[in-house]
């Protein structure tokens, strides 16, 4: 299992040194919530933090953007070099042409899936993706109860994948801790996502990172 710890959940007063720690502590991804305050409830962080999450991390970045408009925010980061870059599925009208704007860039496109939308919905998009992100929360804010379904949810998707496109990764994002993480392998999944779990784990970060790489 790859983990992707999410900046959201760090101390935005020492951010260099809370991306330092995952990085030191085994993390594979660093994960990067991008919201604008209109696709979802909630306004986070902007391509000056991004930077400087970027100049301290020594893993790659996984940009999840959350926004409306995602042709401008691809725009935005891209020049940082990130890894992934996902956008939800439910806000773009032209997902297959910013696929490819995505790699056009040297970047590796991913589409996000909230917890309602079922994964038929990219089906005939899967030929052309590198990631498809599952929220197993409602997408806004993190320290959410992760949604069960999300398990049967993913085990359809490996099913597609492994018809259409077996290169691409499933990840999982929301209330993602280790409990359930034994199921979310179990169905399939390649990436997590955790926030909270990582940084607010009792016995450090590094713990909490080795007991989700099952």
């Amino acid at each position: 299992m790859l983990v992707a710890p999410s900046i959201l959940s760090a101390d935005f007063g020492n951010l260099a040194s809370d991306v330092q720690a995952i990085c030191d502590n085994g993390c594979d991804l660093v994960h990067v919530d991008v919201m604008d305050g209109h696709f979802v409830p909630n306004l986070t962080i902007g391509p000056v933090v991004v930077e400087a999450v970027a100049k301290a991390t020594t893993k790659p970045l996984d940009i999840h953007l959350m926004v409306e408009n995602n042709s401008f925010f691809v725009d935005l980061f891209a020049p940082l070099k990130p890894e992934f870059i996902s956008f939800h599925i439910e806000e773009e009208k032209h997902p297959h042409r910013l696929i490819q704007k995505i790699r056009a860039l040297g970047i590796r496109p991913a589409i996000v899936l909230n917890p309602h939308t079922p994964v038929e919905a990219i089906e005939y998009l899967l030929e052309d993706l590198d990631m498809v992100l599952l929220m197993s929360v409602n997408p806004g804010f993190g320290g959410q109860k992760f949604i069960p379904s999300v398990i049967a949810k993913a085990q359809r998707l490996k099913q597609l994948i492994t018809a259409i496109n077996p290169a691409c990764l499933i990840e999982v994002d929301g209330g993602v801790n280790g409990e359930n993480i034994t199921l979310l392998a179990d169905a399939g999944v390649d990436v997590v996502v955790a926030g909270s779990f990582v940084y607010k784990h009792p016995n450090g970060v590094k713990e909490a990172i080795d007991s989700l790489k099952v």
